[in-house]
């Protein structure tokens, strides 16, 4: 039997089926709700994170006698907000009602990757998904990417803070400390966050857009993120358009090279791309990749249409479980299928969060917020679906699931919850035959049909 939409698209585009949440029953209605993954009150902002870097320093410059303890005592509470933050984000995903808001924030979020390799960053990678990712899913591509580009966990993860133009007024003040050039950022502004690496440009573009990038920079105690005496003196040329050249330096120029790549032909193909591999297939059909590149084209990156245009793609079922559900999606798809709601998700202490939801991140091969590199994490289904990873999410099933909900559903109503009527014979013959409720749980959710969207 076949899905209705409402159930086709919460697990096509969502996070799976939920029988406490109702799901949206057509493509408007589905798109109508992507506007509740903006910004909400509680969401953390680098406002916090700075409060926490100018504490650390601040230890390290009073050198106490309990300097020890006061770092331990702010490292534990780092620890404690940053979990706070995946606990945050965990709620609204199981909450979302079509589950397509907050998965495009996860997808965007990839894009943009940051790595929170420690408690301070993961403050900071949070608050780039507060006030550069959420604000932006249902408006310009343009505008989402000078806000990630810009944002201090962006500087900081790729190093741009130390990018200094080499006869900038910085560099001359300072001439025995070999200030220069970090192309970091601009390479991956190019390769990843908007041509893509096929694209036409040169390694010349790349070192004009980092000579243009300077000037960006964060410092925990101001709230600036442009310095003009650190940026390189003249104009650039990137892909054949000139930039800057103005004294002093202006972050306008950035923007305007930013909303040139944004618009770029290029741009729109590997964005549409790069949609369709991370929601519909790993190799995906190409006319949906040109009805994408086509709307974005057209549109000028208005990531609502694109939304929509997805929503209302035929091939969510004709490309039926094509996809392997990453960790992250696999996690949440069980929490909603065993009837967890937000709230349940927000009643749990940092340290159940940690040891529950996190470590069993950890343990199938999806660390929160830690892929191995700026391209973020991989899309195709061998990455994901090893016999090691397979072993951690049953694992995860037997031993962690239950501690999440006390009155585990029965096996038979759960295979119903998540896949509606649409299991295969041979799960609806498994279920029953399992020796006890555990391992029938373990049978629906560890199936290749649940691991696949």
């Amino acid at each position: 039997m076949m899905l209705d939409y409402s159930k086709l698209a919460a697990i096509r585009l969502g996070y799976g089926l939920s029988p406490v949440i109702e799901s949206p029953a057509d493509p408007q209605a589905l798109v109508a709700t992507v506007a509740e993954a903006g910004p909400k009150s509680g969401d953390i902002t680098m406002d916090v994170a700075r409060q926490v870097q100018l504490q650390v320093k601040a230890i390290r410059d009073e050198n106490a006698d309990d300097r020890l303890e006061q770092q331990r005592a702010l490292s534990r509470e780092t620890l404690t907000r940053g979990a706070r933050q995946v606990k945050r984000r965990l709620a609204r995903a199981v909450r979302d009602p079509g589950g397509f808001g907050e998965r495009l924030v996860q997808f965007w979020a990839d894009h943009f990757t940051v790595r929170a390799g420690n408690g301070i960053e993961t403050l900071t990678s949070s608050a780039m998904v507060t006030e550069a990712i959420r604000p932006h899913i249902t408006g310009k591509f343009g505008d989402m990417m000078f806000a990630a580009e810009t944002h201090p966990a962006m500087v900081l993860y790729l190093d741009q803070q130390r990018s200094v133009g080499p006869n900038s007024r910085a560099a001359q003040r300072a001439p025995n400390r070999n200030l220069g050039l970090n192309e970091n950022l601009a390479r991956e502004m190019i390769e990843l966050h908007s041509l893509g690496v096929t694209a036409d440009y040169s390694q010349e573009d790349v070192r004009e857009l980092a000579s243009l990038l300077t000037g960006l920079y964060y410092d925990p105690a101001s709230p600036r993120i442009f310095l003009p005496g650190r940026a390189e003196p003249g104009a650039e040329t990137v892909l054949g358009v000139d930039y800057g050249g103005e004294e002093p330096a202006r972050l306008e120029d950035i923007r305007a090279v930013i909303a040139h790549l944004a618009a770029h032909e290029a741009t729109a193909a590997h964005i549409a791309r790069k949609m369709a591999v991370h929601f519909i297939a790993d190799d995906p059909p190409q006319p949906l990749v040109d009805r994408l590149t086509r709307v974005f084209a057209d549109t000028e990156g208005d990531l609502a249409a694109m939304n929509l245009t997805l929503a209302e793609a035929p091939e969510l079922e004709t490309h039926l479980r094509q996809k392997v559900r990453q960790p992250l999606d696999f996690m949440v798809a069980s929490l909603r299928a065993i009837g967890l709601d937000g709230p349940d998700v927000m009643a749990l202490t940092e340290q159940e969060v940690r040891g529950w939801l996190m470590r069993g991140l950890t343990a199938m091969g999806q660390p929160w917020s830690q892929p191995r590199g700026p391209d973020g994490w991989p899309e195709e289904a061998q990455a994901w679906a090893t016999p090691q990873g397979i072993a951690a999410r049953t694992d995860w099933i037997i031993r962690q699931l239950p501690r999440l909900r006390k009155d585990m559903p029965d096996p038979r109503d759960l295979m119903h919850a998540a896949f509606g009527d649409a299991a295969s014979e041979a799960l609806q013959w498994a279920v029953p035959k399992a020796e006890n409720a555990r391992e029938g749980i373990a049978v629906v959710l560890a199936s290749a049909e649940f691991n696949r969207r």
